[in-house]
Formats: structure tokens, C-alpha cells, sequence
């Protein structure tokens, strides 16, 4: 369901010890893990709704943008925007606005590299950043807590959700280290795929349920904003 390059693999989610765990959505603060900047990718171009900025869309009376930023903000110390184009239409939410430093719009790796970039620049004391989707309004209040617990009881250098059985690439933790490793694999080996440059390291799958809502959905179509409408009503945020 999210990101631009879903994986659907009993192989790929056996990774996890933690896979069959489930969630309580509790709120979870950056307390609770350690120090996580988190960068919302906008750097989509959104075809299929006809292009514009799809995270600017409205459920609720609120955008999606509005809502990622509602549920990542206790669990992440910062938020940086990945956006491509003249930042100044993001102004209102407050945020530093980043774009790709990898031409040619190659995708969601582009817009992690940009947050690690971000993260060694101005905060080099940190190890990780969180990525996420930000057309997905409905993310889980424990992401960061539980994605840090299954990447240090595995021992991963990654660590990325999943939800029915579909792993989430584009929503994961990613170790600063890797950085040029990924700059390489983007600018010299031109990998776009997530799937195909996580799968050099090794990667920890965590697993939220879904229900009453899986908190993965995204809105990719007209249709799923009709449906976000209605989950919007399950979701007690």
C-alpha cells in the first residue's frame, strides 16, 4: 500500500522476530527512543491524481500533511520536509523544506538521502532518521519506539514496517552511516527501487495490525481519498 515500490513476501517479513507482534497504538514520545529526525516525503509527483501536491489534499477538514505531521511530532525530536519545487507553499506547516540532491526525480531513495544529508549536516550527533510517507495519514503513535526496539534486539542496520502481510519500505529507519553508500547506489549504479538497496543490509520487518484501520494507508488515487473520508471516522486522532 505505501510507497512507490511495495514488497508482498512471506520471505521478505520472516526477517523480524518481531513480525508477529501486535500494537496498541499507545502514544509513544522521542523519549522513548533514542534521538530520531524524521523526513516526510512530498517529493512525489503524484500522476496519478493528475500531479500537484497530494500530502496538501484534505480529510476531515485537515490535510494529510497536517495529520503525518500530528503523529510523528511527540515521536520524533525533528520533522524536515522532503519536497521538490519552490518551498514556500509548505510555509504555513512550519518545517525546513529539502529537496532531492539526486536529479531527475529518482524516486523515494532520493528523498531519504536528502534527510540523511540533512541529519549529518545539522545533527551529526545522531545515528538515525525516520522516514515517512506523507500521504499517509494514519501512522502508527509507536512507530519510532518499536521500529528502534526490532532494529537493536536484531542487530539490523535498517528497519522498516509492514502491515497485512505487505512490507512499507518507504516507512523506515535508516542508519546515517550508509549515506554515501546510498548516494552511490543512486548517482552511480542508478538504483531506484528500495527493495533492491535494503536488501544488501541486513534489515529488521516490523508488523502492525490492521485493525480497525491498517496505519499504513495511503492515498494514491481520487478512490483513496473517498476512503481516507471514511477511515478518517475510526481514527481517533
Amino acid at each position: 500500500m505505501t510507497g512507490e515500490f511495495p514488497v508482498k513476501s512471506s520471505d521478505a517479513l520472516a526477517t523480524s522476530s518481531d513480525a508477529l507482534a501486535t500494537s496498541s497504538d499507545a502514544l509513544a514520545t522521542s523519549s522513548d527512543a533514542p534521538a530520531t529526525p524524521g523526513v516526510l516525503l512530498a517529493g512525489g509527483l503524484a500522476r496519478r491524481m493528475g500531479g500537484g501536491d497530494k500530502p496538501m489534499l484534505q480529510i476531515g477538514g485537515r490535510t494529510l500533511l497536517a495529520r503525518v505531521i500530528a503523529r510523528l511530532e511527540p515521536q520524533c525530536d525533528r520533522l524536515v520536509l522532503n519536497a521538490n519545487g519552490d518551498p514556500a507553499r509548505f510555509a504555513s506547516f512550519g518545517l525546513p523544506v529539502i529537496s532531492d540532491g539526486v536529479a531527475g526525480f529518482p524516486g523515494p531513495l532520493a528523498g531519504i538521502l536528502a534527510g540523511l544529508d540533512w541529519a549529518a549536516v545539522h545533527r551529526p550527533e545522531v545515528a538515525w532518521v525516520l522516514s515517512a510517507a506523507a500521504d499517509c495519514p494514519f501512522l502508527p503513535r509507536d512507530l519510532v519506539a518499536r521500529l528502534h526496539r526490532a532494529r537493536a534486539e536484531q542487530n539490523t542496520q535498517l528497519a522498516v514496517a509492514a502491515s497485512d502481510g505487505q512490507s512499507h519500505p518507504v516507512i523506515g529507519l535508516w542508519s546515517v552511516a550508509l549515506r554515501e553508500e546510498l548516494r552511490h547506489a543512486l548517482v552511480v549504479e542508478d538504483i531506484r527501487k528500495i527493495g533492491r538497496w535494503t536488501a544488501r543490509y541486513r534489515l529488521a520487518t516490523v508488523t502492525w495490525p490492521v485493525q480497525p484501520l491498517d496505519p499504513f494507508f495511503n492515498a494514491n488515487t481520487m478512490d483513496d481519498i473517498a476512503a481516507a473520508e471514511r477511515l478518517a471516522e475510526l481514527d481517533a486522532d
